[in-house]
């Protein structure tokens, strides 16, 4: 674990921007450098979000005054100081001290500001996502056959639990414009296995299951449940390793934005359009059947607003 002076250091060398290489980092960077590179939870990135966001006042709390203010639990600083690389509270304010000093000297980002670079760097976090997903997709053989493969599969089940559910639930949404039967799984244990196993039963061939982080026993669970059914796994998460990958028949990875209290899900959701473009594309007959048929309904019955 770095101690204070070594952080100092590092958080000094990293210089993004265009700088002369005697020009320090800004305190910005310099404090976000500190927590950058580490898997935090929403709790732990609402401890970082309030130093950053009240740097030169909260390098100098006590932890009894920063658990106050962040509204967490003592113990919970102590675990947010450990989960970005040191020993404890006391080593990482040491590390924020002569950040904060530098700012109140002399540097022109104010509270505001601070905020706005934050929410700034998080898009170009998400930008990054997408560039290399651009890259990934500049071979589109493996979306395609993952589309093709999941469009003969009737009925098609799709897979989201915890923080997953928000992307399953719009992978189904649309791909039910395009295929006669889609089952969504939203909840895991007993229930999910029920639904697999019936879909596997009515001669489904494949899930499709999401795997966001933080990424849930659960999950894994499910996507063993599946393989034990007899379906087949294709998987949209931000892994290239670890079990759940390895229960998985076919994997996509998408990274996720997560310089905020939350996880941010552009690079997935561009990848679930793409596979459901790819299905759209593997059956165009049907597909144009069933899309000029929902037409017809949402028309008749002034499903939506004109435009």
């Amino acid at each position: 674990m770095p101690s204070g002076q070594q952080a100092r250091a590092q958080a000094a060398a990293i210089t993004p921007g265009r700088r002369s290489p005697e020009e320090p980092a800004p305190p910005t960077d310099r404090v976000l450098a500190l927590f950058g590179g580490h898997r935090l939870s929403p709790g732990q990135r609402r401890i970082a979000r309030y130093i950053v966001d009240h740097l030169t006042e909260a390098a100098f709390l006590s932890i009894t005054d920063l658990a106050e203010r962040v509204g967490v639990s003592q113990p919970s600083v102590t675990r947010f100081a450990t989960s970005v690389g040191y020993t404890g509270y006391p080593a990482l304010r040491e590390a924020l001290q002569p950040i904060a000093l530098s700012a109140v000297a002399g540097s022109p980002d104010s509270r505001e500001e601070i905020r706005r670079n934050e929410l700034q760097a998080a898009i170009d976090a998400e930008i990054e996502n997408l560039e290399n997903l651009r890259r990934l997709l500049a071979d589109p053989h493996q979306v395609l056959d993952v589309g093709r493969e999941l469009a003969s599969s009737v009925p098609l089940t799709v897979l989201g639990l915890r923080i997953s559910v928000s992307l399953a639930e719009y992978f189904a949404y649309a791909a039910r414009r395009v295929l006669p039967d889609v089952r969504l799984v939203t909840r895991g244990g007993s229930v999910a296995y029920d639904a697999l196993l019936q879909s596997r039963e009515a001669g489904g061939s494949w899930v499709l299951a999401y795997a966001m982080p933080r990424h849930a026993h659960e999950t894994l669970a499910a996507l063993r449940a599946a393989r034990r059914t007899g379906l087949r796994v294709a998987l949209i998460t931000d892994l290239t390793l670890g079990p759940l990958v390895e229960e998985a028949d076919v994997t996509l990875t998408a990274g996720t934005g997560s310089r905020l209290v939350f996880d941010s899900y552009s690079a997935p959701g561009v990848v679930s359009a793409a596979v459901l473009q790819a299905m759209a594309d593997a059956f165009p007959e049907r597909t144009q059947a069933r899309l000029e048929g929902y037409e017809h309904v949402a028309e008749e019955h002034s499903f939506f607003l004109e435009d």
